[in-house]
C-alpha cells in the first residue's frame, strides 16, 4: 500500500515563496519517477513538474518553467516542488503523485498512486 503525504502549502502573497513537500511509504520509492499536479476550482487537474528516479531528468508545465523546482530525497523518501515568485493563478489544490515508470513524464495516466493534496492559495 503507497502513502503519499503532502505538506507545506498555504497563503501567501503573490511574489512570494513556498515550498511543498510529500512523503512516500510504503514501496520503493527510489524506483520510480515522481510528480506534482494542481487542480484549481472548477479546472481539470493539471500537470506542474515531474522528476525521474534518479533526479537526473525533470520536466515543467510552460506556466511554471522558472519559478518552480522539482527535487528528490531517495533516502528519506521525499519529493520537494520549491515554489517561487507565486502569482494568484497558481492558487490550487497541489498533489503528490508516485509513477509507473522511471522516467519524468506529464501524462496523468502515468502516475497510480496519488496524495490528499495540500492547498495553496495566492493572494494578489
Amino acid at each position: 500500500q503507497v502513502q503519499l503525504v503532502e505538506s507545506g502549502g498555504g497563503l501567501v502573497q503573490a511574489g512570494g515563496s513556498l515550498r511543498l513537500s510529500c512523503k512516500a511509504s510504503g514501496r520503493t520509492f527510489s524506483d520510480v519517477a515522481m510528480g506534482w499536479f494542481r487542480q484549481a476550482p472548477g479546472k481539470e487537474r493539471e500537470f506542474v513538474a515531474a522528476i525521474s528516479w534518479t533526479g537526473d531528468s525533470t520536466v515543467y508545465a510552460d506556466p511554471v518553467k522558472g519559478r518552480f523546482t522539482i527535487s528528490r530525497d531517495n533516502a528519506e523518501s521525499a519529493v520537494y516542488l520549491q515554489m517561487n515568485n507565486l502569482k494568484p493563478e497558481d492558487t490550487a489544490a497541489y498533489y503528490c503523485a508516485r509513477s509507473i515508470s522511471a522516467f519524468a513524464q506529464n501524462i496523468p495516466g502515468a502516475y497510480r498512486w496519488w496524495g490528499q493534496g495540500t492547498q495553496v492559495t495566492v493572494s494578489s
